[in-house]
């Protein structure tokens, strides 16, 4: 038997369905026609009257975090590259003098 795949809901998808569910139309009729479980629409209508604004953000806010984690680093090791090729600069151009004499 296969491995199942989750499938993954957009945030308007999941909005749509519960602005469909206040319209009237039953739990039982949007799951058939999206081929989705009871307890997920009730755990996204939970969600959603729990907090409006930040229901199914998902991994967006921790991937927003790494990203700028990420950029942080880079930033870092752009600066000690930078500092590490002039230092390098300033050695050659004292050995080359040291030879000169």
């Amino acid at each position: 038997m296969g491995k199942l795949l989750r499938r993954r809901h957009s945030r308007e998808f999941k909005v749509q369905i519960l602005r469909e569910l206040d319209s009237g139309r039953s739990i039982v009729e949007l799951c058939r026609e999206h081929s989705l479980h009871e307890s997920l629409i009730s755990k996204w209508r939970r969600q959603y009257e729990k907090n409006p604004g930040g229901a199914f953000t998902g991994n967006i806010d921790r991937n927003a975090a790494r990203v700028e984690e990420l950029e942080k680093l880079v930033g870092q090791l752009y600066a000690e590259n930078d500092f590490l090729k002039r230092a390098l600069e300033a050695l050659k151009k004292r050995d080359v003098g040291r030879r000169d004499r």
